[in-house]
């Protein structure tokens, strides 16, 4: 009897062939469409111009869903976690940008969706198998499932997978772990897919395509105030909202003239951004950390020098990973690392091999909070 497998089909390309190929091996396939974001209800994509009024992106994706299992041959069941992706995911959002952090929503969406709404989902129609288009491996260790890097590294999303629940790895595939992206799009070609030359989605999780600062708008109202400059405490420009920025971004600050800033980080409180010049880039570095709420996919004796990135695309950093008391994590990192951000994800491992992932709370430099310093330093006189 053939293995049931349930496959989350997006309506883009890397989990159509990953549906292709799971076919190809001689499972018994199943796909379903996940609708997370009610965007009528919601009443996001009022009054812009580049979304087509008749069809929204979601709903497009839907349709291309439809194409792709007809092509296939393959079921497709679709099912709403609308409420879920609300309390679990944007309420989550929304309150961590409220107190200046920034979190990461495509992390929220694997953990309490993806990988337990769907997971239970899957459950209940039968399913013991979960797949998904991601690109990442499942690999073994004592007798364990563990998450690895995919082959192409280019492309690997491990680091959006850290917090999924342990016990899910035994019931989890990725198809795409051993093969590259061109790979992908040679199939989807060569399959006649109607998606095969559909861009890569760029847009975060529920907000997709849409212009992020308009849309957050929506929920976290703008309030203009000063932009300010370490070096000389002066004032050099006026942020949209100070919520809307993230330490380390450089582009967007609308500062004429003068410049470049980076952002350094910023006072919710006193509603002022803090940017640093080109000479003063040291503020941006921090030589420790401290990351909470640890979700742990393998097992690893600590302290262990090893690997972390501190947000997606970065390289590999080489770290000394410390266990503390309370079970949070101590990153450390003598020779320093750039624009390590509270709010945004660490994820630590073991060559490819994921340890543990868990949310930056703290940055230090010296011994001493780095976000404190730069508040410090700016109020002093």
């Amino acid at each position: 009897m053939k293995k049931k497998i349930l496959i989350g089909l997006s309506g883009g390309v890397d989990s159509a062939v990953a549906a292709y190929i799971l076919k190809e091996q001689g499972y018994d396939v199943t796909c379903a469409f996940m609708r997370n974001w009610d965007s009528m209800a919601n009443d996001d994509f009022a009054g812009n111009p580049t979304i087509d009024d008749a069809v929204c992106p979601q709903e497009q994706d839907y349709k291309d869903a439809q194409s792709v299992a007809e092509k296939l041959g393959l079921p497709l069941l679709r099912v709403d976690f609308i409420k879920e992706y609300w309390d679990d995911v944007f309420h989550v959002f929304l309150e961590e940008y409220k107190h200046g952090r920034t979190p990461n929503p495509d992390i929220l969406c694997n953990r309490y969706i993806k990988f337990d709404s769907f997971v239970k989902f899957a459950n209940e129609k039968g399913f013991d198998t979960l797949a998904t288009g991601h690109y990442a491996k499942m690999g073994e260790e004592n007798g364990h499932p563990i998450l690895m890097k995919a082959d192409d590294r280019n492309k690997d999303q491990s680091y959006f997978l850290t917090e999924i629940h342990r016990e899910v790895l035994d019931h989890v595939v990725f198809p795409l772990g051993n093969i590259d992206k061109p790979e992908v799009r040679r199939i989807a070609e060569e399959l006649q897919l109607s998606i095969a030359k559909k861009k890569d989605s760029t847009g975060i999780c529920f907000i997709g395509e849409r212009h992020f600062r308009e849309f957050l708008s929506n929920y976290l109202p703008m309030r203009p105030g000063k932009i300010i400059n370490i070096s000389d405490h002066k004032t050099v420009g006026t942020h949209q909202g100070v919520l809307y920025y993230t330490v380390g971004q450089r582009k967007g600050l609308d500062i004429g003239g003068i410049g470049p800033f980076y952002v350094i980080g910023k006072n919710v409180e006193k509603n002022e951004l803090y940017v640093t010049d080109e000479e003063h880039q040291d503020w941006l570095i921090s030589d420790q950390c401290l990351v909470t709420g640890v979700n742990w996919l393998a097992d690893r004796k600590l302290p262990l020098s090893c690997h972390a990135k501190f947000r997606y695309r970065q390289a590999d950093n080489e770290i000394e990973a410390i266990l503390n008391e309370d079970g949070t994590v101590t990153c450390s990192y003598p020779e320093g690392i750039r624009s390590v951000t509270p709010g945004q994800e660490a994820v630590i491992y073991d060559q490819d091999t994921v340890i543990c992932g868990g949310k930056i709370e703290k940055v230090y430099r010296s011994g001493r909070d780095l976000m404190e310093s730069i508040d410090h330093e700016i109020h002093a006189q």
